[in-house]
């Protein structure tokens, strides 16, 4: 690997300032595209069912976008060590609107959810690639300020996403959320294309591409999501269809490993396991991954049931976290600086361990105040672990390695949502059918949207939520020994 950091045209001083601000707004554009996606369209959710139908198998429009963009995270990743982060940005960003414009167009549930995995394919390669520009761009002092930006855009789509996906449901028609991404991701796509250059690369620096091992990690990742997504809602987890996914999904397991290990330039390179602190950041944002899970589905269903407040108001409780982590994440680079990139990630995901286990002390039925006061210091808390981990991955890996470390570690949080998923699912509903017999949480959750929730119900539901939080609190503390036990002291940053 070349140790030298091929420098972007457009990023140095003087005339190079402009050029950089416009690759800067396209990144922002790009992330907004892929952060905006998810929450727009679960608003719109009832007005697609009814002009589609396929209300049984709605739940892949999320589930097949989902497991698009985690397999082909650590694929785009090596792709872009190996040509280049623009051109494959400019492929990803194609996809997401070729994929945006069939959703626009699709006739039946069956065509759109085919279409959405189409958008996700896009869709991995722009959010790795778009934080791994982010790096390049910008040299280790300044890279909290544009992480900082990217958090601001994650934030604003998770505020803004619902409010617009639900306006253009009910005053014009769901076609229109997929619609507007043309125009915003034409205009990324146009800055990307004039304004970003990359200096060109000798023919000898260019290795050969792992297809083999690239369709071995899609097929491997696709089964074993789908048999995590699918277990326990389409099929019980013990059934047929899961036991023989997951027995495919290990056989593939085998066959990656045997494929990379012969190839000479693999897509998953053995590197990313091998060295300390790529692997205890992946474990620790895998562990992100999975407490997320707790209060982004779980906490809107506690505020309508046992706070009995209204879709709106609950979407707030859960939203005032997003703005405190990216301002945490942006005064991060002040406390790393001092202390290094491990002591501030632990001291942040040390306080989430304690804001996490303080949820389940909340008076019943308590006050809408109490749990939007935890979230708030929860995204100040995950801020300060998050962005200094990502960081300092990227500082210590060379250009040509940047992209498969970035992708490793977002790959690694979304198979920690994923599982998480899953594992709160299965723990949330274990506690219901142990306080009422039976019942799952989305059978409450509808009761509780009507309006119909018993006192029985609404303190099922709290137990409940407070199992998962307990859970998530587990996986919060699992980190920081991670960060204490496996992550060397001080990162072995490069000079840029």
């Amino acid at each position: 690997m070349s140790g030298t950091r091929p420098a972007i045209r457009g990023t140095s001083e003087g005339t190079g300032a402009p050029r950089r601000g416009a690759v800067v707004a396209a990144l922002m554009l790009s992330m907004a595209l892929a952060a905006l996606d998810s929450t727009v369209v679960s608003t719109a959710v009832p007005q697609i069912v009814g002009d589609l139908g396929g209300f049984s198998v709605f739940s892949w429009l999320f589930s097949g976008y989902l497991l698009a963009v985690t397999v082909t995270l650590p694929v785009y990743g090596r792709l872009s060590d190996t040509f280049g982060r623009k051109p494959v940005l400019v492929v990803g960003a194609s996809l997401f609107l070729l994929g945006s414009l069939l959703c626009a167009l699709a006739w039946n549930m069956w065509a759109l959810i085919a279409f959405r995995i189409v958008q996700g394919l896009g869709g991995g390669a722009l959010q790795g690639t778009v934080q791994t520009l982010a790096a390049d761009l910008y040299p280790l002092e300044e890279r909290p300020k544009i992480q900082a930006k990217l958090s601001t855009v994650w934030a604003l789509s998770a505020v803004a996403g619902p409010a617009v996906g639900g306006l253009l449901a009910a005053y014009a028609d769901w076609r229109w959320i997929f619609l507007l991404n043309l125009p915003v991701g034409g205009l990324a796509l146009w800055l990307i294309v004039r304004h970003l250059h990359e200096p060109a690369r000798a023919a000898g620096a260019r290795a050969r591409v792992d297809w083999a091992g690239a369709l071995a990690a899609f097929a491997c990742g696709g089964v074993l999501l789908t048999a995590l997504v699918q277990g326990g809602v389409a099929w019980p987890w013990l059934s047929p269809p899961s036991i023989a996914l997951f027995g495919t999904g290990l056989v593939l397991v085998a066959l990656v490993v045997v494929v990379e290990r012969r190839s000479a330039e693999p897509i998953i390179p053995g590197w990313v396991w091998r060295r300390r602190t790529i692997a205890a950041v992946n474990l620790a944002l895998g562990a992100l991954g999975l407490l997320m899970v707790a209060p982004t589905v779980f906490l809107p269903t506690y505020a309508q049931s046992v706070l009995g407040l209204g879709a709106v108001a609950a979407g707030f409780v859960l939203s005032v976290w997003t703005l405190s982590w990216p301002v945490s994440a942006a005064l991060s680079q002040h406390v790393y600086r001092r202390i290094g990139f491990r002591n501030t990630a632990m001291l942040g995901i040390g306080t989430a361990t304690l804001i996490l286990l303080a949820f389940p002390f909340l008076p019943y039925p308590g006050q809408a105040w109490q749990p939007a006061l935890l979230m708030l210091l929860l995204g100040g808390a995950l801020g300060l672990f998050q962005l200094p981990l990502i960081v300092g991955v990227q500082s210590t890996v060379d250009w040509d390695e940047r992209g498969t470390a970035t992708a490793s570690i977002l790959f690694c949080r979304q198979i920690g949502q994923t599982l998480g998923a899953a594992l709160f699912g299965a723990v949330a509903n274990g506690v219901l059918a142990g306080r009422l017999g039976s019942g799952s949480l989305d059978a409450i959750a509808h009761g509780i949207g009507t309006g119909a929730a018993s006192e029985a119900t609404r303190r099922a539901v709290a137990d409940a939520v407070h199992a998962v939080y307990l859970g998530a609190a587990c996986a919060a503390a699992l980190a920081f020994l991670v960060l204490l036990v496996l992550a060397p002291r001080r990162f072995p940053v490069l000079k840029d």
